[in-house]
């Protein structure tokens, strides 16, 4: 079942302890230690990752993430919602509220 946007901006992300993190040259790896299954992100999802993390909501990381890119919010509220989704859809973060 997807989780409406709404729903993901109101949420703060957490990290299940089965979830490692890796960050090398600008880019990451995420590891599910669960389903031993890889997931890599760009410089840019490294960082969303590092905002989401430190952010009160994915609303707030948009903000700040908005300005550090300077690019409209509604871009980056997008972009958010639509990395949180798949993140969670695949067990690699929970959504709290």
């Amino acid at each position: 079942m997807a989780v409406e946007e709404e729903t993901i901006l109101a949420a703060r992300i957490e990290v299940p302890e089965h979830i490692l993190f890796q960050e090398v040259t600008g880019n990451s790896a995420l590891l599910n230690l669960n389903t031993e299954t890889y997931y890599g992100l760009d410089e840019i999802g490294t960082r969303m990752w590092e905002v989401l993390g430190e952010a009160s909501s994915v609303a707030a990381a948009a903000e700040t993430l908005a300005g550090e890119y300077d690019a409209p919010v509604e871009t980056i509220r997008a972009d958010l919602v639509e990395l949180v989704a798949d993140l969670d859809a695949r067990g690699l973060v929970t959504l709290s509220y």
